[in-house]
């Protein structure tokens, strides 16, 4: 699983870095066929926004979530992500 981490107006710091990996590495428990993860944090004025694109087997999953501190907004973008991921699972799992 490659995560990659870039800002948009803010500087990534290693601790931005690795708390994006530590809360990323949660989706990995879920769904093993995980590729590629891109991560992107933006600053626009007091709007804090972090967005993720996830490659997965068989479709692209997306994330967006925008609060008032940057840590936040990751920890909301994890959530939607673990419940997109979740539901591709179920999809590809189910026989009817």
């Amino acid at each position: 699983m490659q995560v990659s981490v870039t800002g948009h107006h803010v500087d990534v710091t290693d601790s931005l870095r690795n708390y994006v990996e530590e809360k990323i590495s949660k989706l990995k428990r879920h769904f093993d066929n995980v590729t590629d993860i891109h991560v992107i944090l933006t600053v626009e004025k007091l709007q804090q926004k972090a967005e993720a694109t996830v490659q997965v087997s068989g479709a692209k999953l997306f994330a967006e979530d925008t609060q008032e501190d940057m840590y936040a907004a990751i920890d909301m973008m994890v959530d939607k992500l673990d419940r997109q991921i979740i539901k591709h699972k179920e999809k590809l799992n189910s026989h009817r």
